[in-house]
């Protein structure tokens, strides 16, 4: 899966991806960028 990452400025692969539940309710996966380490977050099902 991939997500934006904006250090980067570029769509990356995430590393150590987990699934999370947003305040609302929705669901996203969150990881680091295997390239700088930033965090990168992608909202939907994982």
């Amino acid at each position: 899966m991939q997500a934006y990452c904006m250090k980067c400025r570029a769509k990356r692969d995430i590393k150590s991806p987990k699934s999370i539940t947003m305040k609302n309710g929705k669901p996203a996966t969150q990881g680091l960028c295997p390239v700088c380490g930033t965090k990168v977050f992608r909202i939907g099902k994982s």
